[in-house]
């Protein structure tokens, strides 16, 4: 049991101004989308796992090497995120199977030598529908300087019956990033929330 992916898609954008001001240095954001057949779609099915197991390993390690060579290596990775779109005859719990599991996202974290959680969005669209892929830091969860978005869309996917998954990376954070983080606004307002309250 294989994937049946009709395409992979990658998509770069390099910012050198920002704000009237040169971004020094650059910030490379970048992705790699897969559109493949949705081997659930039109029908409710209890158990996902066997496809999860068969399909997840082989995309996240194809998307991965596919995604690695655009930004330098994954030593040049500071933030990352995923996102999933499901076409009108499937579940948003199908993109969520491919792109929830360990056997996915491990390769990215493997590559960018990252334990962290991988931001995401998942959602039901259409064709040319915007893949909006939230970004954070790939170890500090906290460094607002990498809260950014990766924003694209194939103008021909997801059909009904597929899923568009895509994972994506930056070199840095935002250009002359200055707001702070939520650790300093903790010390500053005397509020520890890395904790639950009792």
């Amino acid at each position: 049991m294989t994937p049946e992916v009709r395409k992979y898609v990658a998509w770069i954008e390099d910012i050198l101004i920002e704000g009237h001001k040169p971004a020094n240095p650059p910030l490379r954001m970048a992705a790699v989308a897969a559109v493949l057949k949705n081997p659930w779609s039109g029908r409710f099915v209890e158990d996902l796992a066997p496809e999860i197991h068969a399909y997840a390993p082989v995309l996240g390690e194809e998307m991965v090497n596919r995604l690695m060579p655009l930004v330098g290596g994954g030593d040049q990775v500071q933030a990352f995120g995923k996102s999933a779109i499901v076409g009108v005859n499937g579940e948003v719990e199908h993109g969520s199977a491919l792109i929830h599991t360990l056997r996915f996202g491990n390769f990215l974290r493997d590559a960018v030598q990252s334990s962290d959680f991988i931001p995401f969005s998942n959602k039901r669209g259409g064709p040319g529908n915007s893949i909006t892929m939230p970004l954070k830091h790939i170890h500090e969860g906290g460094a607002r300087s990498h809260f950014m978005t990766v924003e694209f869309n194939i103008p021909d996917a997801p059909a009904a019956d597929e899923v568009l998954i895509a994972i994506g990376v930056a070199t840095g954070g935002r250009p002359h990033h200055r707001i702070g983080d939520r650790f300093q606004d903790m010390e500053d307002m005397g509020h520890d929330q890395t904790t639950r309250p009792s």
